[in-house]
Parts: C-alpha cells; sequence; structure tokens
C-alpha cells in the first residue's frame, strides 16, 4: 500500500508542492500526512498557517512510500532542527522515495540521503560553499534530476517535478501535465456537466444546507 508525506516547516512553499499534491490526493485518492517536528501551527511562505496531521514522533519515516518536502525562503530553522534532520536520517539506504524541491534539498544533504547522489537544487550556491555537507560534485545544474530514490527539482519547475514523482509511482501523466492553454479548447468543451448519479448524489447533499 502506498503512502505519501509531505514534511512541513517554518515559511515553506504551498505553491512548489500543490500540483503534485493535488494530483495524489484529487486525481488519484491519496492520502497525505503533513507531518512536522512538533504538534503546533506553521505558516508558509504565502502566510497560510497550518497544523500537522502527525509528528515525527508519531511515525517511521520508512511507514511511507515517498517523504515529498517543500521548498521554504527560509531554510535555516528546518535546517538547525534536529529532530527533523534525524528522522529524515532514519530514511537513509531505505527504499523511500525522497522528493525535494527548490531550497529543501539542503536538508536532505545534512541528513545524508544525498551521499553519492546526482541532485539539483534552487538554493544560491554560496550555500554550497558554507555547507562541507553538500556534495557540490554531484550538483547537476537542471531543473528536475532523478537518481534512485531521490527526485530533486528547482521551484520554477513545479510542473515537472510533481509529473517525475507521480511517473515514479506509474500515474498516468504525460508531457501535458498540467500545461493545457484555454485557446486551444472550444465552448462545448469548457462547459461540463455532472453525470445523473453524481448530479442526484449533489442534490441530496444539499438537502443537508437548505
Amino acid at each position: 500500500m502506498r503512502k505519501f508525506a509531505v514534511l512541513l516547516y517554518p515559511d515553506f512553499s504551498l505553491q512548489e508542492i500543490t500540483c503534485l499534491t493535488s494530483a495524489l490526493s484529487v486525481w488519484f485518492g491519496e492520502k497525505i500526512d503533513f507531518i512536522a517536528t512538533d504538534n503546533k501551527e506553521y505558516s508558509s511562505e504565502e502566510g497560510l498557517r497550518v497544523f500537522p496531521t502527525k509528528t515525527t514522533e508519531e511515525v517511521k519515516i520508512t511507514d511511507y512510500s515517498c517523504v515529498i518536502l517543500p521548498g521554504t525562503v527560509n531554510p535555516l530553522p528546518a535546517l538547525f532542527d534536529e529532530k527533523l534532520i534525524d528522522f529524515l536520517k532514519s530514511g537513509e539506504n531505505s527504499d523511500v522515495v525522497f522528493a525535494a524541491i527548490s531550497s529543501s534539498p539542503v536538508l536532505l544533504s545534512k541528513a545524508g540521503i544525498l551521499n553519492g547522489k546526482k541532485f539539483t537544487a534552487g538554493y544560491f550556491m554560496q550555500m554550497a560553499d558554507t555547507f562541507e555537507f553538500i556534495e557540490k560534485d554531484n550538483f547537476v545544474h537542471k531543473g528536475v534530476v532523478e537518481d534512485g530514490n531521490i527526485i530533486t527539482g528547482i521551484g520554477m519547475f513545479f510542473r515537472e517535478f510533481a509529473q517525475a514523482v507521480l511517473q515514479k509511482f506509474g500515474y498516468d501523466v504525460d508531457s501535458g501535465f498540467m500545461r493545457d492553454k484555454p485557446d486551444d479548447y472550444s465552448e462545448e468543451e469548457l462547459t461540463f456537466y455532472w453525470s445523473d448519479d453524481d448530479y442526484k448524489e449533489f442534490l441530496e447533499e444539499l438537502k443537508g444546507w437548505i
């Protein structure tokens, strides 16, 4: 059984992962756990205030098929959260797929998950000069890089990143994933109707509101 998780930390980026999380949950019916080191409110870099559904003490990282790490404009709180780094370390040499975008590969580097792995990231390159645990020789200057069970991406390529993760798990998405152009569609194609059964279900649900 597949299980997916998103890690939360201060100033995490929703924008970089919502193509992926939306497709997983809405298109493919996957349940996602949102995990943080503490059961407290976290604010995204967009200002959305959220609570985790699990803490790192309540789960094992190897319980999950895929752990998704959003980027953050402020990586230092997560980077120096030893409980978070230890949680990641516990997945070293496992079959867990780690999907990290933007600045978050630095967390995988500190945890040793990227040792010997090719990767990319969206952080400023001075980060790689500052921290000895970043293997600069394995940094690949591409939008998305996949090496074994590691998928990393730069934030501006959030669609390609999502596509790579979904395809890793065999979901049927192609190069047009979330890239449709409005002008390519007719009026008929942009007019939507429920099926008869879905409409009946909606009307039944509506009764509870009126």
